[in-house]
């Protein structure tokens, strides 16, 4: 067992950290672009005046570091090497997420809008597994041109984490001789539609409430007549790209299934294992930040004419969060590896559950450290000239997303019980 990092990542570390200074940083300082990162101006990234959307200066700016970082070679790292990649792994990403998060703010890599020079796409590996060759063209390929952008249709205002009893229904419906689903229903939390071009839809198309069977992928274009964009959900994290949609006889044709008819919950666990693991990297790197932060302005306050780092009251929650991140790190690490051992289609079945606990306890110690950091530093702490309560507010709905906690949690149970994964049926 060797757990150096391999010699040729550390390198590409290295490279990015030269790349973020040399393009990154200047563009971050040019024409007053650190009022989005100045978190006292914060609401310059808001346009209060379109429903509390990202403002089109700040979604153009991160847009310009992208193209940056596409034209370095950095911003397609993890897709395959046919769509312009470099085939980068789970293992790969996890480290650089970790590395660029544990910097601390900034336009290198700000996941309030999921943003990073080196790009998370999930959708291409969803494209890549379940797609027709035509889809795979059109989407990854028009989804790094721009031309192709797709939002993630899964939530219902009735129905978060139970996604198997959704309400939204397609039946078949053959329209001017073509063949299709007639769709209808509502969404919510729909990330991305004020830019997107598609909808990659979930619905009920056969099966009883709560059967895992039934459900089928659709990509419904997001002008389509019947699709309605009924309001923005203003969070906890402005701004907000989050909608509440409707679907009155909404059509589509045959061809926009993705995957198989029925078996669209696989499409969606496709989604969310790449971004858990991802996720919990960066909220791992954002903890880190937010312990040695604390280590370092306890290490010069001198209240009482002593420093706070001597205070074992500071000491020792620091040291139990700097003891749960380094055992978090090995987890994530572990993990990632062996996702890119399995084929993609086997995570589910046999890993799904170690996904789940990097995701869930990641994003809880970010939490806990970012509290923690706004009580090491006091009053300054908990203002707006520190970082940490923005870290606080962002890393806070990951709590919710991708899976809630609680549900992530009763996936581990039912592996370690035996109801789901490897040792099912071990303890009939």
């Amino acid at each position: 067992m060797d757990f150096a990092l391999p010699a040729e990542l550390t390198a590409y570390l290295a490279e990015l950290d030269t790349f973020i200074e040399a393009e990154i940083k200047p563009l971050e300082q040019a024409d007053d672009n650190i009022r989005f990162f100045d978190h006292r101006r914060e609401w310059a990234r808001t346009d209060f005046d379109a429903g509390g959307l990202p403002a089109h200066d700040w979604e153009e700016l991160l847009r310009e570091a992208q193209r940056r970082a596409d034209a370095a070679g950095h911003w397609r790292f993890s897709a395959p090497k046919k769509y312009g990649g470099k085939d980068g792994s789970n293992l790969w990403m996890a480290v650089i997420r970790e590395h660029f998060a544990a910097k601390g703010l900034g336009l290198h890599n700000d996941l309030q809008n999921e943003h990073s020079i080196v790009g998370n796409f999930p959708f291409v590996a969803m494209f890549e597994e379940f797609g027709t060759e035509d889809q795979k063209q059109e989407f990854i390929l028009g989804g790094f041109e721009r031309t192709r952008i797709t939002a993630f249709g899964l939530t219902e205002p009735d129905h978060g984490s139970d996604a198997t009893h959704m309400e939204t229904r397609a039946v078949r419906e053959t329209r001017d001789g073509v063949p299709g689903w007639r769709i209808d229903g509502e969404k919510m939390w729909i990330t991305g539609m004020h830019v997107a071009t598609h909808c990659a839809l979930f619905v009920r198309t056969s099966g009883a409430d709560g059967d895992a069977k039934g459900i089928t992928c659709l990509l419904v274009p997001t002008e389509t007549p019947g699709l309605k964009i009924e309001e923005y959900l203003w969070t906890f994290n402005m701004p907000t790209d989050h909608p509440r949609l409707s679907f009155t006889n909404v059509w589509v044709p045959e061809t926009a299934m993705l995957g198989e008819e029925g078996r669209g919950l696989a499409l969606a666990q496709s989604f969310v294992h790449q971004n858990r693991i991802r996720q919990a990297a960066s909220s791992l790197g954002a903890a880190v930040f937010c312990i040695e932060e604390s280590v370092r302005y306890a290490r010069k306050r001198k209240p009482f004419g002593k420093a706070l780092s001597e205070n074992q009251g500071i000491q020792f929650p620091l040291v139990e969060l700097a003891t749960q991140a380094e055992m978090l790190r090995w987890l994530i690490y572990k993990t990632a590896w062996d996702m890119d051992r399995l084929p993609h289609k086997a995570i589910e079945r046999e890993i799904s559950d170690k996904v789940s606990m990097c995701n869930y306890w990641a994003n809880r110690l970010c939490c806990e450290a970012a509290d923690r950091a706004m009580q090491v530093h006091g009053g300054i702490g908990y203002s707006r000239h520190t970082p940490f309560e923005h870290i606080y507010r962002h890393h806070r709905r990951y709590r919710i997303t991708e899976g809630s906690e609680e549900i992530q949690m009763r996936k581990v149970g039912a592996y370690l019980f035996g109801y789901l994964g490897p040792r099912k049926g071990s303890f009939d």
